[in-house]
């Protein structure tokens, strides 16, 4: 990634950590709303412009250029000490899954049985783990990559696996957005792993989408989960249903025969 485009990003991040749109910093600027959102998309933009848009933001522009000189490549999972943590305590946990979703401290509150004491402990304990850097009024910035999935062998995966699966396919899957597909076929481990990329590419996807409608306010998002599987893999009922293999052909000596 070029040094504009991270200087963009990250002032992206300062940008929706305070709560500030597209909308609004045009107003403030003296611009049309595409003409910023134009301006971002081109990924390209001079000091001075940087400078007079933090200013309207009210952010600091050494903090952005410190951010961007610091930032380095995050991790994709978290260690197994860190899952043994989080699978300790429920509402860390909990906590934990909706820094993932970039959920606010206020939106965390209003949605679940926490106290704003009780939801910064747990942000103070993410921030020991390094999921997340916490920073002042109670704002965080992950510690993850975009591409975060639980480790497979570990303790998160196998909670999902034991109580989360059910309950995630218990639903109809008949509301706007939601759709539930089994797709059966013979493929080859080339074809596999082809579909498999593709599974990845969705995945970053979602994430992008994500990024992008965190400007929207929170009534007009909704929590959605994305629950992907693909494995050799055949129905325990289908299985008990298959021919029983036939014995292996006896094999005759070859030889005269007996007179």
């Amino acid at each position: 990634m070029s040094s504009p485009e991270l200087l963009l990003q990250v002032l992206r991040t300062e940008l929706r950590a305070a709560g500030v749109t597209y909308k609004m910093l045009a107003e403030r600027i003296g611009m049309s709303e595409s003409s910023m959102k134009r301006m971002f998309g081109q990924k390209d933009m001079t000091l001075s412009r940087l400078a007079q848009i933090c200013k309207a933001a009210g952010i600091a522009l050494e903090d952005v250029l410190r951010q961007a000189a610091d930032v380095t490549p995050h991790s994709d999972t978290l260690s197994l000490a860190q899952e043994r943590s989080l699978m300790a305590d429920p509402k860390l946990l909990l906590v934990a899954i909706c820094c993932l979703g970039h959920w606010t401290l206020e939106q965390i509150v209003e949605t679940y049985r926490l106290s704003e004491a009780e939801c910064i402990l747990q942000l103070v304990a993410l921030d020991r783990l390094e999921l997340i850097e916490l920073r002042p009024h109670n704002r965080y910035r992950l510690n993850v990559s975009a591409a975060f999935h639980w480790r497979p062998d570990g303790p998160v995966q196998q909670y999902f696996r034991d109580y989360v699966v059910g309950d995630y396919f218990n639903g109809r899957f008949d509301g706007a957005g939601e759709t539930l597909l089994c797709v059966p076929a013979r493929l080859s481990a080339t074809s596999a792993q082809q579909v498999v990329q593709k599974i990845q590419q969705l995945v970053a996807e979602l994430a992008s989408l994500q990024q992008e409608d965190r400007r929207l306010q929170p009534q007009e998002r909704d929590g959605f989960t994305l629950l992907l599987g693909l494995r050799s893999w055949e129905f325990s009922a289908f299985t008990a249903l298959r021919r029983e293999a036939p014995p292996p052909a006896q094999l005759h000596q070859i030889g005269p025969r007996n007179r």
